[in-house]
């Protein structure tokens, strides 16, 4: 089959789930990963069976159609934007970029050149989500009239070797979590039109609880408990809560209010899970799920889906437009939060196409 050549830069905690399932996808051929520290890239060379390259290299080598940018958040737009200048099309992890204003320059420049960008989280793609947004889209709860979306936790320093970054400028539980809940929701509803919220930190120093810095302390620069409300353009109203600051709760990840029903979503982290509906009456219902991508770590579904979308000229869809309005979504709440009002979003999207098995058979190279 056809395949699209990419290029890995950074080579952090998530590079490793990415290495692993692009092995899946055989449309996708890595010509190397690189990192700022040259050692990182080589180990993990080493270790998936890739070349060790230099950043300059990735960008001069024609074969190389796609940056898939695994830096941290900060250094998002700045990577993706050098790459679109090497005439690459540039697929990131999330959030897109650290303020609205730094994702929307990313998309923008791509437009005006002609190139694509893709964004992380691609897993609401995974066989869950995708069955949950069937039951939706079949009627099976009705019309959708509100939901609940919940991530809340101590704190990525109990287990991160390195957690400064969540606790700095592009950090935080929205930024960090935020992503796969909206980026989901939007998926299940469409596009948001408003937000209330209210953002809090409660400390200004986090102790490190995971080796090899055990004992260490870092300083906090973000909100790390946000909650409040979103208007989606379909009428539904959401509730959602990002913390890092809660010991402990009983919340579902997601769930879908509707008019005949609850759906129960899985955790939209992950590509697969339970799905449940809750009917008018009756015993919750345990719904099959017989797609794909919901038995496992897919991290490069979207990039997948992008490069099949660059060969046969169409859109994609974890794609630019949708994560600038999930970080539209994400940095109204603390404008809400300092202002004390409701914000109205300015950007809008489409719902991203259902994963058909069409797709699905030209990504596996069936």
């Amino acid at each position: 089959m056809q395949q699209v050549g990419i290029g890995i830069i950074g080579c952090g905690n998530i590079s490793g789930a990415y290495l692993k399932a692009l092995q899946h996808f055989p449309i996708l051929k890595v010509c190397g990963i690189a990192d700022l520290n040259a050692s990182l890239a080589e180990a993990r060379a080493a270790e998936f069976g890739v070349p060790a390259r230099t950043i300059d290299e990735l960008h001069a080598d024609p074969e190389v159609a796609i940056i898939v940018n695994l830096t941290i958040p900060k250094a998002h737009v700045e990577v993706g934007l050098k790459a679109l200048a090497a005439g690459k099309h540039v697929y990131s992890e999330k959030p897109l970029g650290v303020t609205f204003a730094e994702g929307k320059r990313l998309v923008e420049a791509a437009k005006s050149l002609n190139l694509r960008v893709g964004s992380a989280p691609d897993t609401f793609l995974g066989g869950a989500h995708q069955t949950a947004r069937g039951l939706i889209d079949q009627g099976v709860i009705g019309q959708p009239i509100g939901g609940t979306a919940y991530f809340m936790c101590p704190g990525h320093e109990r287990w991160h070797p390195n957690p400064d970054f969540y606790y700095e400028a592009g950090g935080g539980p929205m930024l960090d979590m935020g992503p796969y809940y909206i980026t989901d929701l939007v998926n299940l509803f469409g596009p948001v039109e408003k937000v209330a919220g209210f953002a809090t930190k409660v400390r200004d120093i986090r102790k490190i609880g995971s080796e090899p810095r055990r004992g260490e302390t870092i300083p906090v620069h973000v909100p790390t408990h946000v909650a409040g409300l979103m208007s989606f353009a379909n009428g539904a109203v959401v509730q959602i809560s990002m913390s890092f600051d809660v010991a402990a709760h009983w919340h579902k990840p997601l769930e879908v209010y509707g008019t005949d029903g609850t759906l129960i979503v899985p955790d939209p982290n992950h590509f697969g899970g339970d799905v449940f509906v809750l009917p008018l009456t009756g015993e919750a219902q345990g719904k099959p799920v017989t797609l794909p991508y919901a038995d496992g770590n897919w991290r490069s579904l979207g990039v997948a889906d992008m490069a099949h979308a660059i060969l046969s000229d169409r859109p994609h869809r974890a794609n630019g437009d949708l994560a600038l309005h999930v970080l539209d979504v994400m940095e109204a709440f603390q404008t809400a939060s300092d202002r004390g009002e409701t914000v109205t979003i300015t950007t809008s999207v489409e719902r991203p196409a259902p994963l058909e098995q069409s797709l699905i058979d030209g990504l596996i190279g069936r």
